[in-house]
């Protein structure tokens, strides 16, 4: 007899997937909080990284078998971009592999930062539409069985993958400034909230050795708004219009707002 469970669960879980979890976490937590699901089969459609949080769509039952159906659903995302790092892993929970002092008054690379929201806005335009956008070496993406981050911290070479995205919206909603203080103590209460092995005790004594100085400093944080294909990645445009602008910058938060 089909035990009574399987008509009371939901085929398809729409979840807020919190900052500092992966998405298996977020699904075994739910899980935790809800017995009557301990024993469905579940799996989720479409990765969040460990900084990201937000919208996480999870399958139940039978529409686990569809999974490559809601993978390709499009994303909305509000995200914020740090001048003045860039890592390794394109987010705060990386490896910082160049620096610049920017603030509002300096030049950099002929950037006046002070008219940095015109410089932004003026090179938003290049990301709009189809793009072939390469895989960060800190992901999931396998090749030859291996996944990139596995390299990465192997220091081990390896032709990087490639896709098509398509980015239908990307808008800047305003810059605001924080200092070396506040930023340090905003860095550190996230990156403990994630469990596992992601480097996380190298990575925020380098971030310390950073941002824990005498000298009071400032830095810009710019927000916006996209609307993207399925396997986009938003850490990777934050990377890349750092590179446009020949600023160091990073995805400073990402939250997924909705899936369509």
């Amino acid at each position: 007899m089909v035990s009574e469970i399987y008509y009371l669960v939901k085929k398809v879980i729409t979840l807020n997937k919190k900052e500092g979890e992966t998405p298996l976490e977020a699904m075994e937590n739910f899980r935790k909080k809800n017995p009557k699901y301990l024993d469905v089969p579940m799996t989720y459609a479409g990765r969040l990284d460990p900084m990201a949080s937000g919208v996480l769509l999870i399958l139940t039952e039978e529409e686990t078998k569809n999974k490559e159906k809601y993978l390709m659903k499009e994303k909305e995302y509000e995200f914020e971009v740090l001048f003045g790092f860039s890592t390794d892993t394109y987010d705060i929970l990386g490896k910082v592999i160049n620096k610049q002092n920017i603030t509002k008054t300096n030049l950099r690379h002929g950037v006046d930062v002070k008219n940095l929201e015109g410089e932004i806005k003026k090179n938003l335009k290049s990301f709009l539409g189809e793009s072939v956008q390469k895989y960060p070496m800190y992901s999931s993406k396998t090749v030859k069985g291996k996944p990139l981050f596995a390299y990465a911290r192997n220091g081990e070479e390896v032709e990087v993958p490639e896709r098509k995205i398509f980015i239908k919206k990307l808008k800047l909603e305003k810059i605001r400034s924080t200092d070396n203080k506040k930023l340090f103590e905003n860095i550190e209460k996230r990156i403990k909230k994630v469990k596992g092995n992601f480097r996380q005790d190298e990575i925020l004594k380098i971030w310390k050795k950073e941002l824990q100085t005498e000298n009071k400093r400032e830095f810009l944080v710019a927000k916006f708004k996209t609307k993207c294909s399925s396997g986009t990645y938003v850490r990777t445009i934050a990377n890349t219009l750092g590179n446009k602008l020949k600023i160091p910058s990073l995805a400073f938060s990402i939250k997924r707002t909705k899936i369509w």
